[in-house]
């Protein structure tokens, strides 16, 4: 076991990491020159709970010669834990927002490609935590002044595995047409184009969508082996 990445992990990524531990695993071994978060005998598993940028070269390198699951952390229900000024207990409330799935796609933009590689697979760990946080209108801006200091698990509710490309599919929703925009997914989504953008291009790259045309100035998308798909 090597303890060079422990000293500032973040609660979330160490009981995810012993989560994937149980049944023999080992924590924090070196491999290849870098340190793994869990080696089991069919494969290593890293956990990122944060941006994808900064694992990029780690994943893919390491995905060369060994299996690799990737774990991505994805609340679908959390609590909001602050503390008082008056010393007394902190406040904890239920939080409105429930993640899903399409998560995933806000860091899968870092190496999309990379679930074509066989030796690739992702985990989507939908987790129940705590979310405790603090005031710091300097540092909390885009979240109306609330700093997240930590997450914490909760219970693991279940792990949604993709394995290729295919099975990025079913993510995209019923009601698209043959072929469509962003602005049509991002209308299907209920959710902003950036985001739709960002889901097009990942989903392009692994082959799960193609190029049709445009409409007007705007990109067709249709997917893949649906000849039907008209501009």
């Amino acid at each position: 076991m090597d303890t060079i990445n422990t000293y500032n992990e973040k609660s979330l990524h160490a009981a995810l990491k012993q989560w994937y531990a149980r049944d023999g695993g080992e924590t924090e071994v070196r491999v290849d020159g870098y340190i793994v978060d869990v080696v089991h005998d069919d494969g290593l598993i890293e956990i990122q709970t944060g941006s994808f940028a900064s694992i990029k070269g780690k994943v893919t390198a390491l995905a060369q010669n060994h299996r690799v699951l990737l774990a991505y952390p994805v609340a679908l229900e959390s609590w909001l834990v602050q503390p008082t000024t008056d010393g007394a207990r902190p406040v904890r409330r239920k939080s409105p927002k429930r993640g899903s799935a399409l998560a995933l796609f806000a860091e899968l933009v870092s190496f999309p490609g990379l679930i074509a590689n066989p030796n690739f697979e992702i985990d989507i760990v939908f987790t129940r935590e705590d979310v405790l946080r603090h005031q710091d209108a300097h540092r909390g801006w885009r979240r109306h002044g609330w700093v997240v200091d930590d997450r914490i698990l909760l219970e693991v509710v279940e792990a949604q595995r993709y394995r290729e490309p295919s099975d990025f599919a079913s993510l995209l929703p019923d009601a698209l047409g043959a072929s469509f925009t962003t602005a049509d997914l991002a209308c299907a989504l209920r959710r902003r184009r950036a985001f739709s953008q960002k889901m097009a291009y990942c989903l392009r790259e692994m082959g799960v969508l193609i190029d049709v045309g445009h409409r007007g100035r705007a990109r067709l998308y249709a997917r893949a082996g649906e000849t039907s798909a008209s501009t």
